[in-house]
């Protein structure tokens, strides 16, 4: 019988104070996620406070400098697990100057759980967030309204935030939402369900957590397969790397790209073991009939939908760098494994984009790259700008075509 159990790749953000650091502590307390060790220190450290009962945030605000301020100012990655599912947890900071570590945060997630104080309801930072999620495509979201016991737990203030927070959803093309009230300084709807909101009819946080479909590329999407590595034995070349959406086959038609030219697959391996078919996301090695010139940076794929072969790229963009980005820069991006040079050509009308600002880019590389939609793919639709001078990260892209 198989043991195998699948892993939610999610992330949490919130508005200053919403409580989110003390939603995912609670999550980790009550599912058994906590060490021992770990929930002494907590205790502790709460003592030392003044505080009767654990302060649960404090279980993932791990920097002691963001404990003793009261805030969380990075992503913190925390992987815990239930008998039904594995879970990695990206833990990011509410404040709106560090928009650009939720982008860093959701960008490989399946699920964002965006939290609201119920007293407060929909807030700027709010729709920021859900702007982003937009932004980033991720397939599913959890509205979680939390601190309902300072609202006396009351229905209509629960559906009021709901009605408020759909409306900008939809302006923003954001699909459809998961909404749960929660308490997570009580435990209301986190891993156990309500018994002072009989009002609720959906799932607990957990429980849905657990249940939401993982997978956020189609069975059927076309074969992307970005060429990382070539490995000579002998006569015999292997080209190896990521398999990143759909599945190749032994005896499938290919293409290489940019170049054009194409071979048929005559051997596949995963894991040193030959295959006769490889699906995304393994890590594959692959033989082709006939001896072409790929490199490192070359995007394989099969079948009749290939992706747009171009050197004028327009994308959705996040800024994550504290230097600016301005029109005319000579940059790098890298898209997959391939990195070419690049001149920042538009920056929708603005003249320069600082630190967590949120733009559109239009970029001419050098050299062409093989791009898909964003929408149709979070891997081949996305890329990063680089500072030639010293690698830095500069900008987060999302290709529009």
């Amino acid at each position: 019988m198989s043991t195998t159990i699948d892993t939610l790749r999610f992330a949490t953000a919130g508005s200053v104070d919403d409580g989110k650091s003390t939603l995912v502590g609670r999550l980790l307390h009550d599912s058994k996620s906590v060490l021992a060790d770990q929930l002494e220190a907590v205790e502790h450290v709460s003592r030392n406070r003044g505080q009767e009962a654990p302060d649960l945030a404090l279980l993932t605000d791990g920097l002691r400098a963001e404990r003793e301020q009261g805030i969380t100012i990075d992503v913190a990655y925390r992987y815990f697990a239930t008998p039904r599912r594995r879970f990695i947890l990206a833990d990011t900071p509410g404040h709106v100057q560090y928009t650009r570590n939720m982008v860093t945060g959701a960008s490989t997630a399946e699920l964002a759980i965006i939290l609201v104080d119920a007293r407060n309801g929909v807030v700027e930072q709010t729709r920021r967030h859900a702007a982003v999620a937009a932004l980033l495509r991720v397939p599913h979201v959890v509205l979680a309204v939390n601190k309902m016991d300072l609202v006396g737990y009351e229905e209509r203030e629960f559906e009021r935030i709901v009605e408020d927070f759909a409306g900008h959803a939809a302006e923003l093309g954001l699909p459809g939402f998961t909404p749960i009230p929660v308490s997570a300084l009580v435990g209301d709807n986190v891993v156990d369900r309500s018994t002072t909101m009989d009002w609720y009819r959906g799932p607990a946080l957990l429980d849905f957590l657990e249940e939401v479909p993982v997978g956020v590329e189609a069975a059927d999407a076309p074969a992307r397969f970005p060429v990382q590595y070539v490995i000579r034995d002998g006569e015999v070349r292997h080209y190896a790397g990521q398999l990143v959406s759909g599945a190749l086959r032994v005896g499938d038609r290919v293409t290489v790209h940019p170049s054009g030219e194409t071979s048929q697959i005559t051997g596949i391996d995963v894991l040193g073991r030959e295959v006769e078919t490889a699906y995304a996301p393994q890590s594959v090695s692959v033989r082709l009939a006939d001896q072409r010139d790929v490199s490192r940076g070359d995007l394989i794929t099969s079948g009749l939908d290939v992706p747009a072969l171009t050197r004028e790229v327009r994308a959705a963009v996040c800024h994550l760098a504290d230097r600016p980005l301005k029109v005319g820069d000579r940059v790098l991006v890298r898209h997959t494994t391939r990195t070419v040079k690049a001149i920042v050509q538009d920056l929708g009308g603005a003249e320069s984009l600082t630190a967590n600002d949120l733009g559109r880019i239009s970029l001419r590389t050098a050299e062409p790259l093989a791009l898909d939609d964003y929408a149709v793919s979070r891997r081949t639709g996305a890329f990063i700008v680089i500072d030639p001078t010293d690698g830095a990260t500069l900008t987060a892209g999302m290709v529009e075509l």
